[in-house]
């Protein structure tokens, strides 16, 4: 018969919450008290289960993952893998493990992430940002769970959110290529509804517009962060009657798409035209040209957002947001200086 911690409670003629408090480290017990119930949990190779660990503790140790939005297409993106194994590092070790949800039904209530948590009794829930995020993810965000978004901005009574300062990684671009001399410049942004690409695209603008640097319509263009729509995107500002001396897409995937349009149309990068990208995913240094970027710090952003959803947790930080600085990467596809390039590879 498999004991319950009511078992061991009347084994050792005292509570169930003495019981739990010896098994969670938790409260004000004699010595005595601990050891003679700690003696009756060893003589009986009693396992305490997930609700009696969480009867004293009120937690579960367990933080929910969302992929708001388009799951298929967010799971598979280099850039938010790498912030979630950061992040997974660091709330392991900070006790906790890690339970995926899916964007599929739950008990027949649709996309209701709040029932989950509910359910499943989660400390807290880090929300990974999609293209259109689900009246789920806003009815979370509204209430008391302890929730960290990245690229997503959560403005919750318990929630905080994580991104890069995306107005800088626009500035530093714009930036870089008018003091070389560059001023026709063409844009390839993520869906025109992503919160992150709008970012981007406006600061692109605001900047562009600072520095007198020329944007026609034909050259803004709209993927889906991936290299396929960056490749037909590429090949819209190709078709444009005046073409750009420089492009910018706001992910390496499309800049990478981009690039492979550029070759097919026999235009060469960087001497006819120069081309930066956005992440500095793995694939940016063996592309040929390597590839320009703006590097965003997934270990920092995925660190940050384990540490602040552990202090939502435990109440020891008010909801905030925090931007992490990007840095330009200047690689071979937007050379200007051999010597500048080399240096940087080194």
């Amino acid at each position: 018969m498999k004991l319950t911690i009511k078992d061991i409670a009347k084994m050792a003629n005292v509570s169930r919450g003495t019981v739990s408090k010896v098994i969670n480290g938790s409260g004000s017990l004699s010595q005595q008290t601990i050891d003679k119930v700690n003696k009756i949990i060893e003589e009986t190779g009693y396992q305490p289960t997930f609700s009696a660990k969480l009867l004293a503790t009120k937690k579960s140790n367990l933080i929910g993952l969302i992929f708001a939005g388009d799951i298929n297409a967010e799971m598979n993106h280099p850039v938010f893998n790498d912030i979630v194994n950061s992040f997974k590092n660091v709330v392991g070790n900070l006790g906790y493990d890690i339970l995926l949800f899916s964007n599929k039904s739950f008990s027949n209530g649709g996309q209701d992430y709040l029932k989950r948590c509910v359910h499943f009794q989660l400390d807290g829930c880090l929300v990974i940002a999609g293209d259109e995020i689900e009246e789920a993810t806003r009815e979370l965000d509204r209430s008391n769970i302890p929730c960290v978004g990245i690229d997503i901005e959560l403005t919750g009574p318990n929630s905080s959110y994580v991104t890069t300062d995306n107005e800088k990684v626009s500035e530093s671009v714009v930036t870089h290529l008018y003091l070389n001399s560059i001023r026709e410049v063409a844009f390839i942004g993520g869906p025109e509804n992503s919160f992150v690409s709008g970012i981007r695209k406006d600061s692109f603008l605001k900047h562009m517009a600072s520095f007198g640097m020329q944007v026609e319509e034909d050259w803004i263009q709209h993927g889906d962060y991936f290299e396929e729509s960056g490749y037909h995107a590429m090949k819209n500002i190709l078709r444009a009657k005046q073409k750009p001396q420089a492009v910018y897409a706001v992910s390496d995937m499309m800049a990478l798409g981009a690039l492979r349009a550029m070759k097919e149309a026999e235009v060469r990068v960087p001497e006819d035209m120069k081309l930066i990208g956005c992440d500095d995913i793995e694939a940016c240094r063996y592309s040929d040209p390597t590839l320009a970027t703006v590097k965003q710090d997934k270990e920092k952003m995925g660190r940050l957002a384990a540490v602040m959803l552990h202090d939502l947790i435990n109440e020891t930080a008010q909801p905030h947001a925090m931007k992490v600085d990007p840095e330009l990467i200047v690689r071979a596809s937007c050379a200007f200086d051999t010597a500048q390039v080399d240096k940087e590879e080194k």
